[in-house]
């Protein structure tokens, strides 16, 4: 696979990583939350790095061309985007959280990033969609090597914007307790509205 390939598939990526969302609302609540945003990073990359192996196995296919399997996916994503909203409501952005609860909580922390991206559909249409468009079967690199370059790429990008997304957010909205609180009131929103939009576009196309 050529350096301009990976190049091409990096800069629309990058398009849509930097595309607020789920993600990029849980980064922004656990870097106001949080001691540390790697725990969630980690998480939200550990989901797409189970759709990369799905990926490289060949299973994407077959996943994204069930009608069953995408609509139990979504709904299972949009109620648990929505539930992991409404838990930011109830509980906005605290930033005196112990050391002790953070270090209690951080498997927690990781699970749910996991599950944000893990159970998000688009993230499985994103990886059916974009990748066969800059994989090359007749190219030197076999089809697997090259899904697993471009999903490393992927990761890679999505890991620095996150982390970027976090640290941003509570080095920015640290001194102002009441806009932390209205980001991530806000963020909890965007949970929220994105798995409705979700369930009702599936809904209504099935």
């Amino acid at each position: 696979m050529d350096t301009t390939t990976v190049a091409a598939f990096l800069a629309v990526d990058l398009l849509l990583v930097f595309t607020p969302g789920a993600d990029w609302a849980y980064a922004i609540a656990a870097g106001l939350r949080d001691r540390s945003v790697v725990p969630a990073v980690a998480g939200l990359i550990a989901g797409y790095a189970g759709y990369t192996l799905l990926a490289v196995a060949g299973l994407v296919v077959i996943v994204a061309s069930s009608a069953t399997v995408l609509t139990v996916l979504t709904v299972a994503g949009a109620a648990y985007l929505m539930w992991l909203g409404w838990g930011v409501l109830r509980q906005p952005a605290a930033l005196t959280a112990s050391t002790e609860t953070m270090a209690a909580s951080r498997w927690r922390i990781a699970l749910k990033g996991a599950g944000i991206n893990g159970l998000n559909p688009k993230a499985l249409l994103l990886y059916f969609s974009l990748f066969p468009q800059f994989i090359h079967p007749s190219g030197g690199w076999p089809v697997a090597a090259q899904t697993g370059l471009l999903g490393t790429v992927h990761m890679t990008a999505c890991a620095a914007v996150y982390l970027a997304v976090g640290v941003l957010a509570r080095t920015v909205l640290k001194t102002r307790p009441s806009a932390a609180r209205t980001v991530t009131r806000v963020s909890g929103v965007m949970m929220i509205a994105i798995g409705g939009l979700l369930l009702v576009e599936r809904l209504a196309g099935s």
